[in-house]
């Protein structure tokens, strides 16, 4: 395993950069403990991507900086980042990742659709006609 890896991943609005260096198995989301981070949905959505690796989790510390979008978006990039820097950091894992869930390697690139010009606030809604 190399010294130090950084890698990003991005969800909707949420970027997040995961650091994955050697350690004890320590992780931290924005400086807070994994187990601290609040709604219980969303830590046990990062907390998925760490349990497909379980055996190799203690060997390295990893750090996650994440900001922009909702909780749940945060989340999901969060577990891409941290699945992304685990492939790296041991690519025999990589297909066991990908086995389990393909988003944890590869990003939804699904983003809000743009609103539209002479319409009322959502990309498809249009103003109500009357013909009386």
């Amino acid at each position: 395993m190399k010294d130090l890896i950084v890698v990003s991943g991005k969800r909707k609005r949420s970027i997040a950069r995961a650091t994955l260096k050697p350690g004890k198995g320590v992780v931290r989301i924005n400086k807070l403990l994994l187990e601290n981070v609040k709604p219980k949905l969303a830590r046990e959505k990062i907390k998925e991507v760490l349990a497909i690796v379980d055996d190799t989790k203690n060997k390295f510390d990893i750090d996650v900086a994440v900001k922009g979008g909702g909780i749940i978006s945060q989340a999901s990039a969060i577990s891409l980042a941290i699945g992304r820097a685990i492939s790296q950091a041991h690519p025999e894992l990589k297909e066991q990742i990908l086995r389990y869930d393909r988003q944890f390697l590869v990003a939804d690139v699904r983003r809000k659709e743009t609103r539209k010009p002479n319409r009322h606030g959502k990309a498809r809604s249009k103003t109500q006609k009357s013909y009386r």
